[in-house]
């Protein structure tokens, strides 16, 4: 197997704002679709065998903008249900819960459709996915698996390849349209990469 690529899609109005974002289903604002375009000369090198990508449009748009060639949907890579949380924002949970934490608290139960997940719930699918991701790589050889999704879903995902707890997650911040990458040093798992972007000032050179 190459390395696995993380990437977080582009800006939308709630990730600018700070509010937590899991289903409902927002565009790329200008600058998510400008950093979206801007992932095609860091991807450009790497020899792709498979993408995954997140069902919500704000990931399927950045895949394509990217220049991901057939993404393939996949549930199981949707952010984190943030149940009642859903458009808020931390600074506004903490006046009712100044202690708060996602990572170790969760969220309050949200309507039946969107009840919240727990970390150890997101770990769960985290888990799932890294096993597709293993079982595609057989097919695979060398090449890059990309993986287009949301950052605190991809987040507990660094987490688990890592052989972490979901909830060390909280260690690892990744930005809108930034490029990670997961790979091995003998034969252990590691981060080989984080947070790669092209500078916004480079961003009329490839529009």
């Amino acid at each position: 197997m190459g390395e696995l690529i993380l990437i977080r899609h582009g800006e939308t109005e709630w990730s600018r704002s700070g509010q937590h974002t899991s289903w409902t289903d927002l565009p790329l604002t200008e600058l998510g679709e400008r950093q979206a375009r801007a992932l095609v000369p860091l991807l450009a090198e790497r020899e792709i065998g498979l993408t995954l990508v997140s069902p919500y449009l704000r990931a399927r748009r950045t895949a394509e903008l990217a220049g991901l060639t057939g993404p393939r949907e996949t549930p199981d890579l949707r952010e984190w249900d943030y149940g009642a949380y859903e458009g808020v924002t931390t600074v506004e949970i903490r006046r009712t819960r100044p202690d708060w934490n996602l990572w170790t608290d969760g969220v309050a139960p949200g309507p039946e459709e969107h009840p919240g997940e727990s970390p150890e719930e997101v770990g769960a699918r985290a888990d799932r996915i890294l096993a597709e991701v293993r079982a595609a790589a057989s097919r695979l050889g060398d090449a890059d698996i990309a993986l287009v999704a949301h950052s605190h879903f991809l987040r507990v995902l660094t987490a688990r390849y890592l052989r972490l707890t979901p909830a060390s997650g909280e260690l690892f911040q990744l930005a809108t349209g930034a490029v990670s990458r997961l790979g091995t040093e003998h034969d252990k798992p590691v981060v080989t990469a984080l947070n790669m972007a092209l500078p916004e000032r480079l961003f009329a050179a490839i529009e």
